[in-house]
C-alpha cells in the first residue's frame, strides 16, 4: 500500500488545505542513523527526554532527506525545498498514522504483553503457524510508544496474520497503543518488577497492560499468576466467553497436568475439553515450558488439530534474542545473527553491522528470507536497497531463491545454493581486516559457518552486553542539563570490556568525548574508524608525534608536560611541513586530589605560556574529585568545585575564547547535579557499577564473567584438592574443575572458600588454591555435569560481591581480565 506526502498529511491534519509537491513515501525514520532511502523516507522528529528529533534535521537534508513530520519547523533549513507537516505532538502524529494504516487491514492480529517472554512467544508463534499463514510480526522486541506503530507500519495486502509485542515503562501508555493496534487475540505472558518504579503497585501495573485487550474478542492467560486473574475478573469488559485461561493450580480451559523434565526435553500433559492431550517441547528451563504452554494454548483456541500442534512445536527452535559481536579469523569481527532471517531484523542487523568502525569492508552472509509474503523479485530488490545503503562491500547469498536474484545486488557477490556448498567452495582465507554479518533463517545451519570463523579461544568468556551498556548511557544522560556534554572513560581498554567494540557503540549513541589512558590507546581506537575528540590522560613523551598525526589531545598537567609537549609540536611541523595550526590541549587543576595536576600558585606563569603558545588552543579545563561518592566528605567535595570554578575562571578572563570546564565523575553527576559545568566524565556507572543507592536502583550490569566445568570428580575423605595440599576433604564430596586461574583474572585471594562461583543457580565454594589456568570449585550438592555454565559474576550474582570477597574494588577485578578471555559482545 502506497502513501504520498499529501495523503499523509490529510491523515495527520484532516482540517487543513494543506498541499505539497507529491512525493511517494515508503519508509517511516524517527532515527537518523537509520537512513536508507532518503527520497522515500518521512522523518518524524520525536522529541524525547534525552534527544530532540528537530535537531537532526539540518543533517538529515544534507543526506537528501525532503519529507518531515516536526513540532517546529526549523529555521535553518533556506535554499532546500522540503515538505514539513506541523503537528502538536510527534509521538502521537506517528501513532495516528500507523493505526490509520492498521485500521485498513482486517485479518486477525495477536497482541502480547507482560512483563517476560513476549519476543520468545512472539517468535514461536510465528515458527507454529508460518506455513499455513504469510504472517507480519514485531521485528526483534520492538514494543515501545515507537517500536508498536513502526512495526504497525509493515504491514501490506499480502499478509494474513499480524503478531505485535506491546510493553510500557508508565501509566497511560497501553491506551494508546491499544488504539492503534486493536489487538483481535491477546496473550498476556506474566507479570513481574520491571519497570515496577513508575507505577504505584503491582495491582496497577496489570490494570494498564489490560487495557491492550479492551476489545479483543480473546485474551489468553495463565490463571496461576493470581493478581492477573483477580484483575480480569473484576474488569468488566471480561467475561468467561472472552478468556482461554490455563493452570496447573486451579480450574481452566486448558488444565496443566504432569510435566516431565528430561535431560533436553519436557513432556507436558493437559486436559482440554475433557480430553487427555500432550506435547513435548525441545527445552527443560521453566521459561520455556510456560512460553510454550501459552503457545499451546492459542492454537487449541484456533482449533489445531493437538497431533498436528504436538507435531510442530517439538520442533521449536531457540529464539536468537541478540546479535553477538566476536574476534573473528585473520584480524575480522564477526557479528552472528545466525538464527532467523526477516527482513525486519535485517535491517536491524545492518545497523548494527554500519556502527562497527574498524574496518573498512564489510560484508554480508545472507540466507533465503523465508516466508515473507512478498514475491522473490520484490523481497530481495528490497534486500538489496538495504545492503547498498548500509555500505556493505561484498554480499554472499545461501540458498536458491537468493541466487535466482543474484543480478539485483550490484556489488562484489557469491552465491551457493547450500551451506555446505559454501563451505566447500568459499576459501576462508579470503575473508581478511573485515566485519562479517552472518544473517540466516535457522533452517541453513549457519552455526557451522561461525564456528568456522571464529578465533579459537579457550571457553572463558567475557559477555558485554551493549544493550545495557546503551541503557546506563542514557540514563546518565537524562541526568545532565541541556547542552551538557558528556565525556565517556573508555581507558583500561573500556574498564576490560574491550576497546573499538565499546566506543563504536559509545560514537554511534552521540557521546561528546573519549577519554583514554595512553596514546597507544586512542591510537588504536583512531584506526578503528572512531572519530570523536579523544583526550590522552597520561600522555607520555615518546608518543607525542602519534598523538599529533592521530589528532589526540593530551591531558596538560605539569610545566614538564607543556615544554615537552611544546617543543614535540615544533618538531613535527618542521620535519613534516605540516601546518601550524592550533593543537588541542587539556589543562589538569589540582583541587586537591594531589595526584597530578597545575597547582593555585602556579597559574599566573601558565595563563602566560598559554597565551605565548600560538600552537595550542584549550579545549578544556578539569580537576577529578577526591570523594564524590562518600557523603562524610561532600564538604571536601564542594570545596574542591567552587576551587575549579574559580581557577577556571582567572584563567578563561586572559582568553578571547571559552572553554569547557569539567570535575564532575559518574557519581558526581548522581549527586552534585549544580556542578555539571559545561561537560561531565563518565566512567565506572556506564559500565554498572553504582556509587550510589539511586544508580544501584536504575544501572543495568554490562558484564559477565563465564565458563563452563571441564571435569567432576569425586573425592575421598582425606583426599587433598589442588597445590599445597591446602584443602583437605573432611568427607567424601564431588568437584567441578573450571577453566578460568589467576591469569584469567581470577585472584588467589579467592582460595580455599574465600570466593564461590554460580552453578545452576546455585552457590559453588572454591576448594584449594586457584590455580593458573583452572580453579576447583565444591559441587556436592549441586547437580551439575560437565559442559554446564558456570557464573564467576552476572547480573544477579554481582561483581560488587567478588570485589568484596577478593579484598579489593570493582575497577580491579574488571582491568584484571586477561586478554586471553575471550571478548563477546551483544546486543538485543
Amino acid at each position: 500500500m502506497e502513501y504520498s506526502i499529501n495523503d499523509i498529511a490529510k491523515i495527520l491534519l484532516p482540517d487543513s488545505s494543506l498541499r505539497f509537491s507529491d512525493v511517494k513515501i515508503s519508509a517511516i525514520l524517527i532515527d537518523s542513523r537509520q537512513l536508507i532511502n532518503p527520497a522515500e523516507t518521512l522523518f518524524f522528529a520525536i522529541e524525547g527526554d534525552r534527544n530532540d528529533g528537530h535537531t537532526f534535521i539540518p543533517s538529515l537534508i544534507d543526506l537528501g532527506v525532503r519529507n518531515f513530520v516536526v513540532r517546529k519547523v526549523p529555521d535553518n533549513y533556506s535554499g532546500v525545498a522540503c515538505n514539513f507537516i506541523c503537528v502538536q505532538n510527534t509521538l502521537t502524529a506517528l501513532q495516528k498514522l500507523a493505526g490509520t494504516h492498521r485500521a485498513k487491514f482486517n485479518f486477525p492480529l495477536i497482541g502480547i504483553t507482560g512483563s517476560n517472554g513476549k519476543t520468545i512467544v512472539k517468535e514461536w508463534i510465528y515458527q507454529l503457524l508460518k506455513e499455513d499463514k504469510h504472517i507480519v510480526r514485531s521485528p526483534k522486541s520492538y514494543n515501545s510508544q515507537v517500536g508498536v506503530p513502526l512495526s504497525l507500519w509493515q504491514i501490506t495486502e499480502e499478509h494474513e496474520l499480524g503478531i505485535f509485542e506491546a510493553g510500557i515503562s508508565k501509566p497511560n501508555e497501553m491506551k494508546n497503543l491499544e488504539a492503534i493496534v486493536k489487538p483481535s487475540i491477546g496473550i498476556f505472558t506474566n507479570i513481574g518488577q520491571a519497570h515496577a518504579e513508575n507505577f504505584d503497585s503491582l495491582e496497577q501495573k496489570i490494570e494498564e497492560k489490560i487495557l491492550l485487550f479492551e476489545n479483543a474478542e480473546i485474551l489468553i492467560y495463565c490463571r496461576d499468576y493470581a493478581a492477573i486473574h483477580e484483575a480480569i475478573v473484576k474488569n468488566e469488559h471480561f467475561s468467561n466467553a472472552n478468556i482461554f485461561s490455563w493452570s496447573k493450580k486451579s480450574k481452566a480451559n486448558l488444565q496443566i497436568g504432569r510435566i516431565s523434565k528430561k535431560l533436553h526435553e519436557t513432556d507436558i500433559q493437559g486436559i482440554y475439553n475433557n480430553n487427555f492431550i500432550s506435547i513435548t517441547i525441545p527445552f527443560i528451563d521453566d521459561a520455556s515450558i510456560e512460553n510454550a504452554i501459552h503457545c499451546w494454548a492459542l492454537l487449541l483456541y484456533l482449533k489445531y488439530d493437538n497431533a498436528l500442534i504436538a507435531n510442530r512445536i517439538k520442533h521449536l527452535a531457540p529464539v536468537a534474542m541478540r546479535l553477538e559481536l566476536k574476534e573473528g579469523i585473520n584480524d575480522c569481527s564477526i557479528i552472528n545473527d545466525s538464527y532467523n532471517s526477516d527482513i525486519g531484523s535485517l535491517a536491524i542487523a545492518l545497523d548494527f553491522l554500519n556502527q562497527q568502525k574498524q574496518y573498512a569492508k564489510r560484508t554480508v552472509v545472507l540466507s533465503d528470507i523465508l516466508q515473507t509474503g512478498k514475491s522473490e523479485s520484490a523481497l530481495y530488490k528490497e534486500v538489496a536497497d538495504l545492503i547498498h545503503q548500509k555500505g556493505v562491500t561484498r554480499i554472499i547469498g545461501i540458498g536458491p531463491s537468493i541466487s535466482k536474484q543474484f543480478d539485483v545486488f550490484k556489488i562484489e557477490k557469491y552465491f551457493f545454493q547450500t551451506t555446505q556448498e559454501f563451505i566447500q567452495k568459499f576459501p576462508l582465507n579470503t575473508f581478511y581486516k573485515e566485519t562479517i554479518l552472518l544473517k540466516g533463517a535457522r533452517a541453513f545451519g549457519f552455526e557451522q559457518i561461525s564456528k568456522m570463523l571464529q578465533q579459537k579461544a579457550h571457553e572463558t568468556v567475557l559477555e558485554i552486553n551493549l544493550n545495557a551498556l546503551i541503557h546506563n548511557l542514557n540514563f546518565y544522560k537524562s541526568k545532565i542539563q541541556k547542552g551538557t556534554k558528556l565525556m565517556a572513560m573508555v581507558k583500561a581498554s573500556s574498564y576490560g570490556s574491550g576497546s573499538f567494540e565499546i566506543a563504536n557503540t559509545l560514537q554511534h549513541n552521540g557521546v561528546d568525548y573519549l577519554a583514554v589512558a595512553y596514546a597507544d590507546e586512542g591510537i588504536e581506537l583512531r584506526k578503528a574508524g572512531i572519530t570523536l575528540p579523544l583526550m590522552v590522560m597520561n600522555p607520555e613523551e615518546q608518543s607525542y608525534n602519534a598523538m599529533i598525526e592521530y589528532k589526540l589531545e593530551p591531558e596538560i598537567f605539569s610545566f614538564r608536560v607543556l615544554n615537552l609537549f611544546e617543543d614535540a609540536i615544533k618538531k613535527y611541523h618542521f620535519e613534516t611541513g605540516g601546518s601550524t595550526s592550533q593543537h588541542p590541549v587539556h589543562i589538569k587543576l589540582d583541587t586537591g586530589m594531589h595526584r597530578l595536576g597545575f597547582e593555585e600558585k602556579e597559574l599566573n606563569e601558565l595563563i602566560v605560556r598559554l597565551k605565548n603558545n600560538k600552537s595550542l588552543v584549550v579545549k578544556s579545563v578539569f580537576s577529578h574529585l577526591a570523594a564524590s561518592d562518600d557523603s562524610r566528605f561532600d564538604d571536601f567535595t564542594r570545596m574542591q568545585i567552587k576551587k575549579l570554578q574559580e581557577l577556571a575562571a582567572q584563567i578563561e578572563k586572559h582568553f578571547s575564547y571559552s572553554f569547557d570546564k569539567h570535575i564532575l565523575n559518574s557519581s558526581g553527576i548522581s549527586r552534585f547535579p549544580d556542578a555539571q559545568f559545561n561537560m561531565v566524565r563518565l566512567g565506572i556507572g556506564l559500565y554498572g557499577i553504582p556509587q550510589t543507592d539511586e544508580e544501584k536502583k536504575f544501572l543495568t550490569n554490562v558484564s559477565s564473567l563465564k565458563t563452563t566445568i571441564s571435569q567432576i570428580k569425586t573425592i575421598a575423605k582425606g583426599d587433598s584438592v589442588g597445590y599445597g595440599r591446602s584443602f583437605i576433604a573432611e568427607k567424601e564430596m564431588k568437584t567441578a574443575t573450571i577453566p578460568i586461574g589467576y591469569a584469567d583474572g581470577l585472584s588467589r585471594k579467592l582460595s580455599n572458600g574465600v570466593g564461590r562461583v554460580y552453578i545452576n543457580h546455585k552457590p559453588a565454594p572454591i576448594v584449594g588454591r586457584v590455580c593458573m589456568d583452572m580453579t576447583m570449585v565444591d559441587v556436592t550438592d549441586i547437580a551439575a555435569n560437565e559442559g554446564d555454565e558456570v557464573i564467576i559474576f552476572d547480573g544477579k550474582n554481582s561483581i560488587l560481591e567478588l570485589a568484596q570477597q577478593m579484598d579489593t574494588i570493582p575497577y580491579e577485578v574488571l582491568t584484571s581480565i586477561s586478554a586471553r578471555v575471550k571478548r563477546i559482545y551483544f546486543q538485543e
